[in-house]
C-alpha cells in the first residue's frame, strides 16, 4: 500500500492554517472598529497601533488555542488512520465550523458591545436564558447589518478556500519502519504543537504566573472602554464560564477599612416614618444627553433635546449637578436602582452570590407597613426581573402576563412585537394597578420602548419620524408615555402622597463626545418629584448616582432601622463629598469632586481631573491617593461582604 503526497506535512498545514485563523481574527477587529467608530474616534489619535496588534494578537492567540486545540490534536495524532480522505474532511469541517462560530461571535459583537460597551461574557446566556424573541431580534439585525452578513460570508470562504490539506511522511504503510518513522515524526509533532498551545493559551510566556485575563487588554490602551479593540468574543466568553465573580482583597484591616467606607447604615431609631407612598420610574436607555434640561449649554446654547415633558418636570424637581448609573445593561440598573447594589466585574444577579440576602429598598419599607409592587411589560421572568423582584422584597409582580389578563386594556394588541407591552399603555396600567394597592406602597415600573429594535406604536410614526440617531423617536416616544402616565396619577388619590423618582436603567447612542467619554457613558438622569412640594425644587450641588436612591428615599420617609446601601443619603452628605462609582472594560472608575481615578484592582491606570479635561484626554500624575484609598475601601466591602452574604443587617 502506497500513500504519496503531494502537498505539505501535517506540522506545517496546522501553522498554515492556524496563521489563517490569526488573520481572520484580526479581519474581524477591523470590522469591529469600524462598526464602532464613534465610539472610539475621540481618542484615536492618542492610541498606538503597535500596542493594539500587539495586544491583539496575545488575544487572537489565546482563543484561537482554546477554540482549535481539538483540530491540532486531531491533526496531529500519530495513527495512520489519520492519513485518509474521511479523516482529513473531518479535520476540515471542525477548522471550519469553530472558526466559522468564532467569526460570528465577533461579528455579532460588533452591534451588540455598542449596547454594553464591552465584550460580550458569559454572563450574556444568562441574562436573556429567559427571552423568546432573540430568534426575531437576530433577524431584525441581520437585515439591519447586512453588510456584516458579507462580510462573516466572505471570512468563512476564506477558512473554506484557503484551508491548507496536510500531507503525511509516510511512504510506505505497509512497511513497519515507516509506520514507526511516521508515528515518531506526528508524535514529535504534537508535543512540539501542545506545548505553543498552551502557552498561547496563557497569553504567552510573559507573566506565566497568571493566564491573561480581561483586565489585562488596559495595558494596551488609554480608556477602558477602548480595550475591546485588543480583545475578541470567543476569548471574552470562554475566559469567563464558571468562574468566580470575586476575591475579596485586603487592601486594608478591618478597622481601617470601616473607617474609610462602610455600607451600613444606621438611620436615627426615634424617626418618626412619613409613610408616604414611593414610586421609582426606571426608563429604559434614558440617558442624559437626550435631556434638555440637562443639556443647555450643548452646542453653544442651541441644544433643545427629545424630552419636552420630561424638561417640563425637572423644572418642579430636584436634581443634582451630574448623575450617573452605575452600570451599562438593565440588569446593571435594577440592582442599583433599588437595592444600592452597583455592578462589579458582572452583573449581581448573574454571579453565585445572587442567593444572598437583599436590603432592598421594597423589603426594608415592607418591614414598617409597606406593601410593595414591581412592573416591568415583558414576558414574566424576562431578564430575570421577576426573581430579581422577588429577591428585593417585592410582594407583587406585574408582567406581560398579566396586563394580558386584565380586560380593561388592550392585551396582544398593545404588544411591541418583541420585547414588551408599549410604554404608554403599559403606564396607564401601572397608574391603574397603584390604584388598587395599600397605602403606603413602594412600586417601580421598568420601561421597554425605548429598545432596540427602535420601533414605536404605527400611530405615531408621523409625529416622532426618523432623526439623527434611531433612539431620537423612541425617546419622544417614552417622554410622551410619562406625560400621559402623569395625567392620569394625577387625577388619582394617592398622588399627592407619593414621592416620584425618575432614572434610567443605563445610556446609549450618544452623537456628543461628551457622553462618549468613560465617564460619559454613565451620564443618566436622575431626579425627585414632590407634588405636595414639601422637597426643594432645582438642582442641588455634587454629584447623586443610582445606588444613591434607596438610601436618600429611606431618608426621605423616615426610615429608622439600620440597613446595608453601598450608596449615600444624599441629603446627609455635604457636595464635595458626594462620589460615584462604576466599572467598565475590566476597570474601576471612581468620581468624587472633579477628580476621577481608574484602577485595575491593583493599581491606578489614569486619573483626570473633569473640570479642566471633561473628555479625559490628559492624565493627572499625581494627588489621588484619597480618591483611590476611597474605591479601595468600597471594593473590598463589596467583595467581602458579597463573597460572606453580609448584604442585610443580621
Amino acid at each position: 500500500m502506497k500513500i504519496k503526497y503531494k502537498q505539505h506535512s501535517p506540522l506545517l498545514a496546522v501553522a498554515f492554517n492556524i496563521l489563517l485563523a490569526y488573520i481572520v481574527y484580526m479581519l474581524c477587529r477591523i470590522i469591529y472598529i469600524c462598526e464602532n467608530w464613534s465610539l472610539f474616534s475621540q481618542g484615536w489619535n492618542n492610541l498606538s497601533l503597535w500596542n493594539l496588534l500587539r495586544g491583539g494578537l496575545r488575544y487572537d492567540g489565546s482563543a484561537i488555542a482554546y477554540t482549535n486545540v481539538l483540530y491540532i490534536i486531531l491533526m496531529l495524532l500519530p495513527v495512520i488512520a489519520k492519513e485518509k480522505r474521511w479523516w482529513q474532511t473531518m479535520c476540515k469541517w471542525v477548522y471550519v465550523v469553530i472558526n466559522s462560530l468564532a467569526v460570528v461571535a465577533n461579528l455579532c459583537d460588533s452591534v451588540y458591545s455598542q449596547y454594553t460597551g464591552r465584550r460580550t461574557t458569559s454572563t450574556f446566556f444568562s441574562e436573556f436564558s429567559n427571552e423568546n424573541n432573540l430568534g426575531t431580534i437576530f433577524f431584525t439585525e441581520l437585515l439591519n447589518h447586512w453588510y456584516l452578513v458579507l462580510c462573516g460570508i466572505v471570512l468563512i470562504a476564506m477558512l473554506w478556500l484557503l484551508y491548507l490539506k496536510p500531507s503525511g511522511d509516510i511512504d510506505n504503510a505497509a512497511n513497519p519502519n515507516c509506520v514507526r518513522r511516521y508515528r515518531l515524526v506526528q508524535s514529535l509533532s504534537l508535543l512540539f504543537a501542545l506545548p505553543l498551545a498552551f502557552v498561547a493559551m496563557r497569553g504567552g510566556i510573559v507573566n506565566t504566573y497568571r493566564p491573561v485575563s480581561l483586565t489585562d487588554a488596559n495595558q494596551y490602551v488609554n480608556q477602558p472602554n477602548e480595550a475591546a479593540i485588543v480583545l475578541n468574543t470567543p476569548f471574552s466568553i470562554i475566559r469567563t464560564i464558571g468562574k468566580t465573580s470575586f476575591e475579596p482583597p485586603d487592601y486594608f484591616d478591618s478597622e481601617q477599612l470601616e473607617t474609610l467606607f462602610t455600607p451600613l447604615h444606621t438611620p436615627d431609631s426615634n424617626a418618626v416614618p412619613t409613610r408616604r407612598n414611593i414610586v421609582v420610574i426606571i426608563v429604559e436607555s434614558f440617558g442624559r444627553e437626550y435631556i434638555g434640561f440637562y443639556n443647555r449649554n450643548l452646542d453653544g446654547g442651541r441644544y433643545k433635546g427629545y424630552t419636552p415633558f420630561t424638561d417640563s418636570l425637572l423644572a418642579l424637581s430636584l436634581t443634582w449637578e451630574e448623575t450617573f448609573t452605575n452600570g451599562r445593561t438593565s440588569i446593571d440598573g435594577m440592582p442599583a436602582v433599588l437595592a444600592s447594589i452597583p455592578t462589579f466585574v458582572e452583573p449581581f444577579f448573574f454571579t453565585p452570590y445572587s442567593l444572598d440576602r437583599v436590603s432592598g429598598l421594597p423589603g426594608e419599607l415592607g418591614k414598617i407597613g409597606y406593601s410593595s409592587a414591581f412592573f416591568h411589560g415583558a414576558d414574566n421572568g424576562s431578564m430575570g426581573f421577576q426573581a430579581a423582584a422577588r429577591a428585593m422584597g417585592f410582594q407583587a409582580y406585574y408582567g406581560r402576563n398579566e396586563y394580558d389578563d386584565d380586560s380593561r386594556f388592550g392585551g396582544e394588541e398593545d404588544f411591541d412585537g418583541t420585547w414588551a407591552i408599549w410604554d404608554e399603555p403599559f403606564l396607564q396600567y401601572f397608574a391603574t394597578k397603584m390604584g388598587e394597592l395599600q397605602q403606603p406602597f413602594v412600586t417601580a415600573v421598568f420601561t421597554a420602548s425605548s429598545h432596540h429594535p427602535f420601533v414605536i406604536p404605527e400611530q405615531y410614526r408621523d409625529i416622532y419620524p426618523e432623526e439623527e440617531l434611531v433612539m431620537h423617536k423612541c425617546i419622544r416616544y417614552a417622554d410622551n408615555a410619562l406625560r400621559r402616565f402623569f395625567e392620569t396619577a394625577s387625577s388619582q388619590p394617592w398622588f399627592d402622597s407619593t414621592i416620584f423618582v425618575i432614572t434610567s436603567d443605563h445610556t446609549n447612542m450618544s452623537n456628543h463626545d461628551y457622553y462618549r467619554s468613560p465617564i460619559g457613558l454613565f451620564r443618566g438622569p436622575i431626579f425627585i418629584y414632590d407634588p405636595s412640594g414639601q422637597l426643594p425644587c432645582g438642582i442641588r450641588p455634587g454629584i447623586a448616582q443610582q445606588i444613591d436612591i434607596m438610601p436618600t428615599l429611606l431618608d426621605i420617609v423616615g426610615y429608622n432601622q439600620p440597613y446595608i446601601a453601598f450608596g449615600n443619603d444624599l441629603f446627609a452628605m455635604p457636595a464635595d463629598s458626594t462620589w460615584t462609582v462604576n466599572y467598565t472594560g475590566g476597570i474601576y472608575q471612581f468620581l468624587q469632586g472633579d477628580t476621577i481615578v481608574q484602577f485595575d484592582g491593583e493599581r491606578v491606570t489614569a486619573a483626570y481631573n473633569l473640570l479642566t479635561d471633561p473628555l479625559m484626554q490628559r492624565p493627572l500624575n499625581t494627588g489621588v491617593d484619597h480618591h483611590t484609598n476611597k474605591l479601595k475601601a468600597i471594593i473590598q466591602q463589596y467583595m467581602t461582604r458579597m463573597v460572606n452574604d453580609q448584604l442585610t443587617v443580621k
